[in-house]
């Protein structure tokens, strides 16, 4: 699926024109008025529209919702405004456009899997679900200082809400593009993050409801669902839940087998399979069935959204997908998100403290005993309050220097931004004027409260992810979906109070909560986690000769931003643990990006590409 969004205005007619001479089998939506107000590629499938009079709502992408009651409930919206009420009671993921009285809406996701941007093109605004269909329209060209973002660890806002082609730009989380009638735009903010003060109990039905109706979103027009069944609870409750859908009259479940035979993760799959209330398919990938990580490095993508974080696993995604399109599967679930929603992060202690000081003392001695944190150390940080903009002047200043371990400073915010050592210094110049100017400018964080803004800018990093994978599925007929990232769920999650979301005894307690009774007890009081840093050194060690081709000649030493010398001796030497590797995995994956896009521009302008 792929589409752009035009204003209700004359000179559209014009950019679809453009559009369609192009691609002769692109599908397109109309305006009331009869002018075009959606030109792409879709299925049946991905779409639901409704109209009542001059009113037009289109939703794609998956949902729950019915033509019919939509209609009716779209009677009863005079503005695009109004249609707050409506699009949050509709479960699923999906991006909305409306199109009322000469004014469009065009939303995505909280998380991003569906996501929006827009640009301008004399005085009219576009927008579309991919920044990349936006710079082949109106030939953009990359923003390197976008770009050098990709390099960071721990992308903070609102420099990981920018796009790497100029001029292009991401209204964020919470926000719509409102398109008007003279061709110009504004950006609306429909959403923010609840006040968090749900108890437990209220808060687990919510999460339940929320991800029961999810799953049921990914089965409105198929009934086989294939499901990862790792072992972990995340993944496990979806298929625990999709084994109890009425309309999934097929379950298969994957597991691929890990490289470190001490990972315990296979024990809870194969308990969790013999548990599940349904009979299902179990695939179970052997380990000579998988790439390694870091496979395919080489390889030219056709996806030049962004810079793929996850390219470590591509090889492997692409097999799995391929997997279960022979056996007849077209929607895999999985469980990103998960950690992202019910895992604290290391700093969410430091807003407990101050909503429960005395109830967040044994939730402090368990975080320390987890994290290792010396007891000065934490007392220090949890006397540090900085603003949001006065942590983004922090992060400026730290953001060359070394992880310092247990004894990173930790505010509230998160941790702050890192680049990686082979960065040139003009490059490191380039990123601390990014974060002072976004200091400089008020940024505000996503809420007050920093636990909420760093759960959901790692919902946000996340989304990112799943919406490249699924395009990298997609390829083998498998759409990827994640239905923890649903609003939905989301805000649920965001809503429950702070000192429930943790539990010296046990993991992801709203979790377990909101699924007992579902899900098998074991499954939901497990307190061990599958360690995957094996994967890491194996597939260095596989492709260590790809992956020195890629640090030779580097289009990102060309652009300034790195040092490939620096790179190829990190390549090349030994790593105590996985983590000092991961930082590579950015570079590599912004080099491959570079690669494809080269390559891309160099078929379209040779003899062949342009017939």
């Amino acid at each position: 699926m792929r589409f752009l969004v035009l204003p209700d205005h004359p000179l559209s007619a014009a950019v679809v024109g453009g559009l369609v001479r192009g691609a002769p089998e692109q599908r397109i939506l109309s305006h009331a008025s009869g002018r075009p107000w959606i030109v792409g590629s879709w299925t049946n499938e991905d779409i639901l529209t409704v109209s009542h009079g001059s009113r037009r709502l289109a939703l794609l992408g998956c949902m729950t919702a019915e033509a019919v009651d939509l209609g009716r409930r779209l009677d009863h919206v005079r503005d695009v405004t109004g249609l707050d009420p409506l699009l949050r009671s509709v479960p699923g993921s999906y991006h909305a456009v409306a199109s009322i009285d000469g004014r469009v809406r065009v939303q995505g996701s909280l998380s991003g899997i569906r996501e929006v941007f827009h640009t301008t093109v004399d005085g009219i605004t576009l927008v579309a679900d991919r920044p990349d269909t936006l710079a082949d329209l109106t030939g953009r060209d990359i923003d390197e200082q976008s770009l050098l973002c990709h390099l960071m660890a721990q992308q903070p806002w609102p420099l990981s809400e920018r796009a790497v082609w100029r001029d292009v730009a991401c209204p964020g989380p919470g926000r719509y593009v409102l398109l008007l009638p003279d061709g110009g735009h504004r950006t609306v903010r429909w959403w923010v993050p609840p006040v968090p003060e749900d108890p437990i109990a209220q808060g687990a039905r919510r999460v339940q409801t929320a991800l029961r109706d999810a799953v049921a979103a990914r089965v409105r027009t198929g009934t086989t669902l294939g499901c990862d069944l790792s072992g972990g609870i995340d993944s496990t409750s979806l298929a625990f839940l999709s084994a109890r859908e009425e309309r999934c009259h097929r379950l298969v479940t994957v597991r691929r087998e890990a490289e470190d035979p001490a990972n315990d993760d296979a024990v809870w799959a194969r308990y969790a399979a013999g548990a599940l209330p349904t009979v299902h398919e179990a695939v179970v990938l052997p380990r000579s069935e998988v790439p390694y990580s870091f496979a395919d490095q080489l390889d030219l993508d056709d996806d030049l959204e962004a810079p793929y974080a996850w390219t470590r696993a591509k090889a492997v995604t692409a097999q799995v997908s391929r997997h279960l399109a022979t056996r007849g599967v077209r929607t895999h679930l999985a469980g990103h998100g998960g950690d992202e929603l019910f895992n604290p992060a290391p700093s969410f202690y430091h807003s407990l403290v101050r909503t429960s000081p005395l109830r967040s003392l044994e939730h402090l001695r368990a975080a320390r005993s987890m994290y290792r944190w010396p007891l000065g150390t934490i007392v220090r940080n949890l006397l540090r309050a900085p603003t949001y903009g006065r942590w983004l002047s922090e992060a400026a200043v730290s953001v060359t220097q070394p992880v310092e371990g247990p004894r990173q400073p930790l505010s509230g915010w998160g941790h702050h931004p890192k680049l990686p050592a082979w960065v040139t210094p003009a490059a490191a110049d380039t990123a601390r004027a990014l974060l002072h100017n976004a200091a400089e400018q008020g940024t505000a964080p996503h809420s007050p409260c920093p636990a909420q803004h760093e759960v959901l800018q790692a919902v946000r990093q996340c989304g990112v992810g799943v919406r490249l994978t699924d395009r990298l599925t997609s390829r083998a007929g498998v759409t990827y979906h994640a239905p923890y990232l649903d609003d939905q769920v989301v805000e649920a999650a965001l809503a429950v109070r702070l000192l429930d979301r943790s539990s010296p005894r046990h993991t992801k307690p709203v979790l377990a909560a909101a699924l007992r009774g579902t899900v098998p007890d074991p499954i939901l009081d497990r307190t061990t986690k599958g360690e995957f840093s094996a994967e890491v050194y194996a597939g260095v060690r596989r492709h260590k000769r790809e992956l020195l081709e890629l640090a030779d000649g580097m289009l990102l030493a060309r652009l300034g931003l790195v040092d490939d010398a620096a790179v190829r001796a990190v390549i090349l030497a030994p790593h105590p643990t996985s983590r000092t590797f991961i930082p590579m995995v950015f570079t590599l994956a912004c080099e491959s990006w570079l690669r494809s896009l080269e390559s891309a521009r160099t078929r379209q302008h040779s003899p062949e590409g342009t017939r």
